[in-house]
């Protein structure tokens, strides 16, 4: 997937002229790339056009327009764009309540390492967590992890080729059984290995 460049972004102004039809548009494609891992894990998978989004986003809330502010924006988001042999996922551990949260959190540390992802009867590929910085502690995990699973030729193929994708946690604290992503899921994710 190219990687956003500056002269590729909207102006302030250009945006907010279609800020409302990208978000709805933002929203339907967001549909086709997220999975519940259980009940309190989720993964957002992120491509050109979710990193795209945020970074307008980013720029309209900051009313950022200097080139150096823009040029941070997409040094933080293009990360996360995949490049053709894996996916990018944001993960969330959500527990509305903050005592809870706070003591889930202790419990999951280091559930970031655990999440994986298989292609057909190939090795399960677990995802590399937070390249950007670490996000865990002595005492407990981050509620948010940015993770990527670098597949390789034999898993891309088999993924192009239609084979069943899975995802699934192994965890002591939280682990979830192989799930087998749904068509529409799937799809998404191959356009990523483009």
């Amino acid at each position: 997937m190219p990687q956003i460049t500056r002269e590729s972004l909207m102006t302030l102004e250009s945006y907010s002229r279609i800020r409302a039809s990208f978000r709805t548009e933002i929203i339907a494609h967001k549909k086709n790339r997220f999975v519940m891992l259980g009940e309190h894990i989720s993964l957002h998978f992120e491509d050109e056009k979710t990193m795209r989004y945020q970074i307008q986003e980013m720029l309209r809330a900051e009313r950022t327009f200097e080139e150096s502010g823009i040029q941070d924006e997409l040094d933080a988001y293009n990360p996360l764009v995949p490049d053709g042999s894996n996916w990018k996922a944001t993960m969330m551990i959500e527990y509305p309540d903050p005592d809870v949260r706070k003591v889930e959190l202790a419990k999951l540390k280091g559930v970031e390492d655990t999440i994986w992802m298989q292609v057909a009867e190939q090795p399960k590929v677990y995802a590399i967590a937070d390249e950007d910085l670490e996000r865990e502690n002595d005492e407990k995990t981050s509620s948010v992890h940015f993770l990527r699973f670098e597949l390789d030729p034999t898993s891309v193929a088999a993924a192009k080729a239609g084979s069943p994708i899975r995802i699934g946690v192994d965890h002591p604290a939280y682990t979830v059984a192989a799930i087998t992503l749904t068509d529409n899921v799937r799809a998404a994710l191959v356009v990523d290995l483009a």
